[in-house]
């Protein structure tokens, strides 16, 4: 009976259980909470529900196939990485929406920590520019405006993590095991890191004015481990052991093979992220690309310099619902294909602000350039 490994591939937009060398995609797409305007949360909850279904429906299709359950030895969490979570850390339970990492509302607060002395000093740290993209700006703002995180971080019971510190507590039990862990891709996207040593560094936690009596952080360790991070502790894969755990941009440079220093790889989703391997010593950039791990899985990290683009694949979306131009993303090439060019148009898709290499957190979206010649293409 051949060993299997189960994938959990979480992200803004679906999740995705893979199998082995059998693939077995199970689509559960989380419910997309645009309150306001640039708010976009998740809930905490309904994400560990649908991992569980996900779990359950893929192994009954693997059993279709005539294949057994026992032979899936070990499972893999891939995810989506600044999204945030906050929780009680004495009961488990959330404290509000898990806020998305395209989520801007936080902008004021970012305005006012890049006018702060040291702001300059932070990159070179942690790899990462101040912005409404790293997970820092969401936990500040959760905890001055959302009284029960306002609450649990003055009782010191705060508990913050991004979506796979979360997914694993959850999956490990909660509260009564209480495995709390991270993996140097996921927690190189929070600005508290040193990108140099992998741990929490006391000079940029004192630079948000954390008080680390009240703020719960998970333990980082290697992007794969036979037991930091746990077992599932429900459902028909109970017993069986997280082996591991990276983030979603990091998993596809894995995915591509790019385990040597000038392989990279571009990938298209809801965003579109570049990562190039720079090997086992971080590059700081002086041209507006990210610093961020790539994997740790034997002590040695690797690591990548990336360049972030916030809205790829939505901004068809966006074309789709909001405009009415497609009735699904598949037509949108069909429909590109009936002109010749785009007529001078431009669509600037800065729904969270410009990315790499601006990081204007103030830009908004646009199209420009039209002329008379402009006008909504037709379907028959």
């Amino acid at each position: 009976m051949e060993n299997r490994l189960l994938l959990i591939r979480l992200s803004s937009s679906n999740t995705i259980l893979i199998q082995g060398r059998t693939y077995i995609q199970i689509l559960k797409n989380p419910t997309q909470m645009l309150k306001e305007n640039r708010w976009h949360e998740h809930d905490p909850l309904e994400i560990i529900t649908s991992i569980e279904d996900c779990i359950e429906g893929a192994v009954k299709t693997f059993e279709t196939q005539g294949h057994s359950a026992r032979s899936i030895k070990a499972v893999g969490i891939t995810n989506q990485r600044e999204t945030t979570v906050v929780w009680d850390y004495e009961t488990g339970e959330p404290l509000y929406n898990a806020i998305v990492w395209t989520d801007t509302r936080h902008q004021h607060l970012v305005r006012k920590l890049k006018a702060r002395l040291g702001a300059d000093k932070l990159q070179d740290l942690c790899g990462l520019p101040l912005s409404t993209y790293p997970s820092v700006g969401k936990l500040l703002w959760m905890i001055e405006n959302v009284p029960k995180v306002a609450e649990a971080y003055e009782k010191g019971r705060l508990a913050f993590g991004t979506i796979d510190a979360w997914v694993v507590y959850r999956l490990n039990g909660g509260a009564k095991a209480n495995v709390f862990v991270t993996d140097p891709s996921n927690a190189s996207r929070s600005m508290f890191m040193n990108i140099h040593t992998l741990k929490y560094d006391e000079q940029l936690l004192d630079f948000f004015r954390f008080d680390m009596d009240k703020l719960k952080l998970p333990k980082i360790v290697r992007s794969s481990d036979p037991k930091a991070y746990g077992k599932l502790t429900t459902g028909v894969l109970k017993d069986i052991p997280i082996a591991g755990c990276l983030g979603d941009q990091s998993a596809a440079l894995v995915g591509q093979k790019g385990f040597s220093p000038g392989r990279a790889k571009n990938t298209y989703g809801t965003g579109c992220f570049l990562l190039y391997h720079v090997g086992d010593k971080p590059v700081i950039s002086t041209h507006g690309l990210l610093t961020t791990v790539a994997y740790d899985f034997d002590g040695k990290p690797q690591y990548a310099l990336e360049g972030s683009i916030a809205v790829a694949g939505s901004s068809v979306k966006f074309l789709q619902n909001n405009f009415g131009f497609i009735g699904s993303s598949s037509e949108i090439s069909v429909l590109a294909e009936t002109v010749e060019d785009s007529g001078g148009v431009t669509f600037v898709t800065a729904f969270s602000g410009l990315f790499a290499p601006y990081w204007y957190d103030d830009a908004r979206g646009t199209i420009c350039k039209s002329t008379s010649r402009s006008y909504r293409p037709c379907q028959s």
